[in-house]
């Protein structure tokens, strides 16, 4: 089962695809996929009406694929999680987890197009395993009790401009956070079931690979950052959770390739579906 949110920007209907990939309307159980659904066990109730044939046929035939996730409450990013990522970025792996924020409007569907920044000449792209928090986590004793936090798992891509980012003074936040910068989904599927340290990152530029490892190769791994992050801020239902990316972001490249108008990235992680947005 995976969540999904198909129409218009901003008129997106909440959905269920089916593992025959047919899909379901859930707007009779909900008005949308967001932290009050996900609190209410949501993930549970739209399985057990999919199960139970309660929720009607939708042709989903030439329908966008929004975020799936409405309005998170926030996106918190975790840097150089990834060793190999670390060194192309000159940097040692960190003692901890390297924490920043990104505006939460800049996430939009897993296809819509990405908006090079005025000015920039070095717009990046990040394949990243996206969390998406289910139940309030707070002060956390141990790692062990990140699971019951986690409502599912998505597709992120983590677009930046480097430049923004890292010549520029003061904190990452301001090349993280320009308009679209963050492609989400297209499906959030739910945690239950998920072997995380065996899903495979890959993302491509008009074709070419240009990332490729598992979430094994991360520093920390997903429980060690719900609960780290819980020691610093309270994670709400419908948050999100960047959790960094592997090694092969143009920073890292000969000729650091850098995005132009017209470039499509590609981003894939096994399991949890592809994306594709064209820079303009």
């Amino acid at each position: 089962m995976r969540l999904v949110r198909l129409g218009a920007p901003g008129s997106e209907r909440p959905a269920v695809l089916a593992d025959d990939d047919t899909a379901h309307d859930l707007s009779g159980l909900t008005a949308d996929i967001d932290g009050a659904f996900l609190a209410g066990d949501g993930t549970g109730r739209a399985r057990a009406a999919l199960e139970a044939g309660e929720l009607p046929r939708l042709d989903a035939a030439g329908l966008r694929v929004g975020a799936p996730i409405a309005r998170p409450g926030k996106v918190v990013c975790i840097g150089l999680n990834y060793a190999r990522h670390a060194a192309e970025s000159g940097a040692q792996p960190p003692a901890e987890p390297v924490v920043f924020m990104k505006a939460a409007d800049t996430v939009v569907g897993p296809d819509d197009e990405v908006r090079i920044p005025r000015n920039s000449v070095k717009t990046d792209y990040e394949v990243e395993l996206a969390v998406v928090i289910g139940r309030e986590a707070r002060y956390l004793d141990s790692p062990a009790e990140s699971a019951a936090r986690i409502a599912g798992y998505a597709v992120s891509n983590d677009v930046s401009e480097r430049e923004f980012q890292l010549e520029r003074g003061g904190q990452w936040d301001k090349g993280k956070s320009c308009e679209t910068f963050n492609p989400l989904g297209p499906w959030l599927v739910p945690a239950a079931g998920i072997d995380v340290p065996g899903l495979r990152l890959q993302s491509w530029v008009n074709g070419e690979a240009r990332q490729d490892e598992t979430a094994g190769d991360m520093i920390f791994d997903v429980p060690h950052l719900i609960w780290y992050l819980s020691q610093f801020m309270v994670l709400y239902p419908g948050d999100v959770v960047n959790t960094g990316t592997p090694a092969g972001v143009a920073m890292g490249l000969p000729g650091q390739p850098y995005l132009r108008a017209g470039d499509v990235m590609e981003l894939s992680i096994s399991g949890l579906g592809r994306q594709r947005q064209v820079c303009i």
